[in-house]
């Protein structure tokens, strides 16, 4: 598995992005506007993106980290051979496949299969 992405919940988007890009010398990749949420991905060196999310149902922080797998099927049942309870099970999202589930930490680790 590759890190693909982490996520962090923002409280105010245009801020954060403004601190990423200006301070931080990141550059917008994309934006979506999901129902009652702003996500904003940047890119830095690298392949590894960061995701920002505005909403009002997650607490401010450290949210996920996305990891690339070739295939879902098996990345899932390797996991759960070793114990992994998912809280999300492969489920058909606009760019693939997504499954979720928890570190010991309680971070949501996701695992994305891009079509």
């Amino acid at each position: 598995m590759k890190i693909k992405y982490s996520t962090m919940i923002v409280k105010d988007m245009n801020e954060s992005v403004k601190f990423y890009t200006d301070t931080m010398g990141f550059k917008i990749d994309s934006e979506h506007y999901p129902p009652n949420a702003k996500i904003t991905l940047l890119k830095g060196e690298g392949d590894t993106l960061l995701e920002l999310i505005q909403d009002d149902k997650n607490k401010i922080g450290l949210y996920s980290i996305g990891m690339a797998v070739e295939n879902m099927d098996s990345a899932v049942r390797e996991l759960k051979l070793k114990g992994v309870e998912f809280i999300l099970e492969p489920t058909k999202i606009s760019i693939g496949l997504m499954a979720m589930f928890k570190d010991p930490n309680d971070i949501n680790i996701v695992l994305i299969h891009h079509d």
